[in-house]
């Protein structure tokens, strides 16, 4: 198209060209030229949300489902420093989005003028990329590249500062078709040498999931691993990676993972490294996998060039799109090994609670009530805190686009998560989890949800404290508590305020029937859990902290 338009309207034409159907916002003064031409674009569905950061985390959410990149329009100053958070969790995360930011006219920069920001400096940190566009007529140019950027290589966000008059001058520009990941192949010789490094292992686990995971690696790695009976570790908070009934899932790497996965990670001569960076949570700190591995060989398969041999001294690395090396990886002959099935069973063993006498409400039943009630591709969305834990233990995920948990660790994501999915997979069965402090970082979405028409479970586990940090405490500083104490409101009727329905269960027996009464319902349902700050993690108990040997 190459009418004159407006940079507003050429903007939006261009990500109708892309494929963008649906964008988060917090409306702003510094971008009308846009709301204005979505006015007339029922081809995208305009999500308005409360808080910028919702609105972010939402755009990161769904570019993890869509594998496009999620779109957020924030304003500037405030709103992008708000929005920042969702950026730093897409870029740790490896998902697309771009995240567009209106910003000062042109005429009154480097004036500090209202809410000014030099959003290039920024960004460009916690970005893939951070430009701004000064010409109207390049707009597609600009667009096409952040989807190309978004998309390829490590998937990551893209930041785009709009100054508003830029948007309101009407000139002629050429669209840009859509842009689509690209195509990354094996090196077939590359499938050779790893053919050689896997037949003369012993004890060789890989580890799954991260930058470009898709439904087809998903598929072709677990049937390979189901056919070479190799364990299969998931990175941190990568447990959709496949689907955990494969016969060689081995559970989770990250915080509180098994410590007979740990032992096995540790004994194994060959480590398969599909997707992930290797990041800090998965290695518990680069210890369980060292920067040099010795008495270990490392093969690390990842889309970007970049990653490889960053931090860890690969003896083969392998640049391929995820898809793509799944399915070279299917044609190699080898011979099976008899540890996928050991390692699963004790994935089976780990992933089953024990009902705990200490504390009235126990988690471990309330995951386990789940997996009874809900359907096995439910999409779990968590935030941070030591609650996740029991879902990240006992859930069994079914495979890509059931788990959204931010890698980054940031708080305030489920709900927000949760939303987008909601939309996204209205046929799905979507649950928020949070904390009582991960809920009131982004609580206020309950209202874009109702507006919205969402259909989903959100459940607050609520014991008064900041309680990965409380824990934190006691083991450095043992009787010193300050801080992490909070003072809560009602969950449930506040949620009844937001137009949801609600219920408060304080005992494990109540949670049950309280899940069946939410699921005969519609619409945004909470469950406001009481537990006991004693029972600090799955695993352990705050008494056993305190009086753990100093």
């Amino acid at each position: 198209m190459t009418e004159t338009r407006t940079g507003g309207r050429i903007l939006v034409d261009n990500l109708i060209a892309q494929g963008c159907d649906r964008i988060f916002t917090v409306p702003g003064e510094s971008f009308l030229a846009v709301l204005d031409a979505l006015h007339d674009t029922p081809q995208i569905d305009l999500v308005v949300c409360r808080q910028e950061g919702g609105a972010a985390f939402m755009a990161c959410a769904d570019g993890t489902l869509t594998h496009r990149p999620g779109v957020a329009f924030v304003t500037r100053g405030p709103g992008a420093t708000n929005a920042s958070i969702g950026v730093h969790v897409a870029m740790q995360d490896s998902q697309p989005m771009i995240l567009f930011v209106g910003d000062i006219d042109r005429g009154t920069r480097d004036r500090e003028a209202f809410q000014e920001i030099d959003f290039q400096a920024m960004f460009a940190p916690i970005a893939k990329w951070a430009a701004r566009i000064d010409d109207a007529r390049r707009i597609p140019e600009y667009v096409a590249r952040a989807y190309a950027t978004a998309v390829s290589g490590r998937p990551g966000p893209v930041v785009l500062a709009l100054p508003e008059d830029m948007l309101l001058d009407t000139v002629e520009a050429i669209d840009r078709p859509r842009i689509d990941r690209p195509a990354q192949g094996v090196d077939p010789d590359v499938m050779q040498r790893l053919g050689d490094l896997l037949a003369t292992a012993e004890r060789p686990v890989a580890i799954v999931g991260g930058a470009g995971w898709d439904l087809v690696a998903s598929q072709d790695i677990a049937a390979w691993a189901d056919r070479t009976r190799v364990p299969l570790a998931a990175a941190f908070r990568r447990q959709d990676a496949v689907p955990n009934d494969c016969p060689a899932y081995a559970g989770n790497l990250g915080y509180g993972p098994n410590p007979k996965l740990v032992e096995r990670i540790k004994a194994a001569d060959l480590l398969l490294v599909i997707g992930p960076r290797l990041g800090e949570a998965t290695t518990d700190g680069y210890t369980l996998v060292t920067p040099d591995h010795p008495d270990q060989r490392l093969i690390h398969v990842h889309p970007d060039p970049n990653e490889l041999n960053r931090s860890y001294r690969a003896d083969l690395s392998i640049c391929a799109g995820m898809a793509e090396f799944a399915e070279a990886l299917m044609s190699l002959d080898g011979p099976a090994h008899p540890h996928g099935a050991e390692a699963h069973a004790e994935w089976q063993a780990w992933s089953t609670p024990a009902p705990r006498g200490d504390v009235a409400m126990d988690l471990g039943p309330c995951v386990a009530a789940m997996r009874d009630a809900l359907p096995a591709d439910t999409i779990i969305c968590n935030g941070a805190g030591n609650y996740s834990g029991w879902w990240h233990r006992y859930w069994h995920y079914c495979g890509p686009g059931t788990q959204l948990a931010p890698t980054a660790g940031a708080m305030g994501y489920g709900l927000p998560a949760a939303i987008a999915a909601a939309l996204r997979k209205p046929e799905k069965t979507v649950a928020a989890l949070a904390g009582d402090g991960c809920f009131l970082m982004n609580g206020q979405e309950l209202a874009t949800a109702v507006a919205t028409g969402a259909n989903l479970l959100v459940l607050v586990i609520d014991n008064g404290w900041y309680g990965t940090i409380r824990m934190h405490q006691e083991r450095e500083f043992p009787g010193r508590v300050a801080g992490t104490q909070l003072a809560n409101p009602d969950f449930a009727k506040l949620a009844s305020a937001y137009g949801c329905w609600a219920e408060t269960v304080e005992k494990t027996e109540h949670f049950a029937p309280a899940l069946a009464r939410a699921r005969a319902r519609r619409g945004i349902r909470l469950l406001h859990l009481k537990t006991d700050i004693e029972a600090i993690t799955n695993g352990t108990t705050l008494t056993a902290i305190q009086n753990r040997p100093r």
